[in-house]
């Protein structure tokens, strides 16, 4: 088994334009003989053990390394802040930090565009006023309208001290990751193939919400491109053959419980055809230089899409077979080719749980979990259904989540870490692991009451003990995208309570259980609020608690978040927020994402 699965061997730059980059701006006194003078060598160091320290803990969610560019000089005026800003243009740089240990001339030294998520460390010394200076230049942000994040150490340090506090560490940190995945987006694509799948409104492609608060470009293609790319030979036929070979030694067919089977014949041709739609939608996503070779140069070039939504349901998979494999297996780290990054595909075509799921690859770095949020199951429900009492984490109840499509393999919780299971950056991912997650996974006949064209659906059990976050988008008329949160566990329950519960739903797709963190108040105070709070019936599944990196990055992107559990010393805004209220947090992020508006909206 697997015999063909490499280390990973494709940390490599797969869509068009320059990976964006940290700009480091160290700002001074520019006063001169005497003060600037002495202050020099302290700035640019303080500057560069950022970039060393952001540089060596960071990667892009391809695996590559994340670059920090320094200002030439320290920047002690308008003059040298304009050379600094033509600078980081030519790099694409798309966030910057400002440093200091000092007192500067705020507004002469500020960072102006407008478009890029922008933080500011002051150095807390008693020698040089550097919390002086962080205060004088949040309110400057503040008045001209570009929110700014504060970084500033609990305790003095002394002024020969080149060490970063851990606490400022884990600012700079929150603040780089989200910075990079506003910039990750930009210019960037969602595609979508087909349109909209069974009156979901998720799959009602809103090109305002991509274009104003992401950055991105909306493409489209109709689900008969597949056919015309299939029929025409429009792929790669010797990496067909890979594929199709690796996909009958490692992706096991599991029980058919359709009363009308389809005969091997008809399987196989569901086989090789579910292999070449993947093939497809992943040209189709990012091209492949293999379809110049072939002469379909067009082609070749893809969309440049970050993300897709393959729409499936209904006029595609009452004839075809249906796009479970291909959402699951593009979903996933791995495939024919080896371990490498995974893609971001919706189900559906819904376009905003892409837009979370791709959130949540874009900070966390792994794989995602599409899934509906299908079942709330109280304790007493379990109970009357089975016999038996939930414990654990699941003694207050569960939430079912479960689809036939996007649940990335990684979701079997087979990789591990420290021994627990894990879903983890393509790059840690191993061939056992990747063995592992395979071997979990049945391809099981598609129910053709669902999908009269036939295919195969993974169905696997995800590990207990995950830490998990749910997130989703919804676009609300009247106050347009939210973001909502649930941080929380996987859970395992016993075998013949499992068994029991599955079969009322479909046993033929993946099932992960989900308890959700409980806080006692509003969404959270108990698990049946949480589901009934939850604004769709799609939510996006990441390995870790990353609330906090998606408050941080919603508040970036301008969307108030309406619910989550992160604990409030964990939340990360700009300092501009507090001026919208500091009791109610919820109220004054909503008060603070409509006055400043959607970043590029201006």
């Amino acid at each position: 088994m697997n015999k063909n699965i490499e280390e990973p061997n494709c940390i490599e730059k797969r869509l068009k334009g320059s990976l964006p980059k940290i700009g480091i701006r160290p700002v001074i006194d520019g006063r001169r003989k005497g003060v600037r003078e002495s202050l020099e060598a302290q700035t640019m160091l303080m500057a560069k053990n950022a970039a060393e320290f952001l540089s060596g803990n960071l990667r892009h969610p391809n695996g590559m390394s994340v670059e920090c560019i320094i200002a030439d000089t320290c920047i002690g005026g308008v003059a040298e802040a304009a050379e600094c800003e033509e600078k980081f243009a030519r790099q694409n740089v798309g966030l910057s930090l400002t440093v200091t240990p000092c007192w500067c001339y705020g507004t002469e030294v500020m960072d102006s565009n407008p478009l890029i998520p922008k933080a500011v460390w002051g150095f807390n010394g008693t020698e040089r006023p550097g919390a002086v200076y962080l205060a004088a230049a949040l309110a400057g942000y503040s008045q001209t309208g570009l929110p700014a994040f504060s970084i500033y150490g609990k305790d003095v340090q002394d002024k020969d001290d080149n060490t970063i506090p851990e606490d400022v560490k884990e600012k700079l940190l929150l603040f780089a990751k989200a910075g990079l995945a506003v910039a990750e987006m930009r210019n960037k694509s969602y595609l979508s193939i087909g349109s909209v799948a069974m009156g979901i409104a998720g799959s009602v492609v809103d090109p305002n919400f991509f274009r104003d608060y992401l950055g991105m470009r909306n493409e489209s293609v109709d689900m008969c491109e597949l056919v015309r790319r299939i029929d025409e030979k429009i792929y790669d036929e010797e990496e067909y053959q890979k594929a199709l070979k690796w996909t009958k030694e490692n992706c096991k067919e599991g029980e058919d419980i359709n009363k009308n089977k389809s005969s091997d014949e008809r399987k196989q041709y569901e086989w090789e055809t579910v292999v070449k739609m993947t093939i497809i939608a992943r040209d189709l996503m990012i091209g492949n230089p293999a379809l110049t070779k072939l002469g379909f140069e067009e082609e070749a070039q893809g969309h440049n899409a970050i993300a897709a939504g393959f729409q499936g349901q209904r006029q595609w998979t009452d004839h075809f077979p249906n796009g479970d494999f291909l959402e699951a297996l593009l979903n996933s780290s791995f495939d024919w080719n080896g371990i490498r990054q995974p893609f971001v595909v919706a189900t559906e075509n819904d376009s905003l749980n892409g837009a979370a799921m791709l959130f949540g690859h874009l900070v966390s770095d792994t794989a995602q979990i599409f899934s509906d949020v299908r079942t709330y199951w109280s304790p007493a429900a379990v109970k009357r259904v089975t016999g038996k009492t939930l414990k654990g984490k699941a003694s207050e109840g569960i939430i079912h989540l479960i689809n036939s499509g996007s649940t990335t393999l990684d979701g079997t919780g087979k990789q591990k870490v420290n021994g627990k299971p894990a879903m983890k950056p393509f790059w840690e991912v191993n061939k056992n692991e990747v063995d592992a997650c395979l071997k979990a996974t049945e391809w099981r006949a598609a129910e053709k009451e669902y999908f009269r064209g036939g295919g195969f659906s993974s169905q696997f059990l995800t590990e207990g003990d995950m830490p998990v976050t749910m997130s989703r988008v919804n676009l609300i008329k009247g106050i347009g995208p939210v973001l909502q949160i649930a941080e929380g566990y996987t859970v395992s329950l016993p075998e013949d309570v499992d068994s029991i519960l599955q079969k009322r739903t479909n046993p033929t797709w993946p099932t992960t259980w989900f308890a959700p963190t409980l806080t006692g108040k509003g969404a959270f105070k108990d698990v049946y609020s949480v589901m009934a709070n939850w604004g769709a019936n799609h939510g996006a599944i990441s390995y870790g608690h990353i609330g906090d990196k998606l408050i941080t990055l919603a508040s970036m992107l301008r969307i108030p978040v309406n619910m989550h559990n992160v604990p409030e010393e964990k939340i990360y805004r700009p300092s501009a927020w507090s001026a919208f209220g500091t009791n109610d947090l919820e109220g004054s992020d909503y008060r603070a994402c409509k006055n400043f508006g959607p970043l590029y909206s201006r």
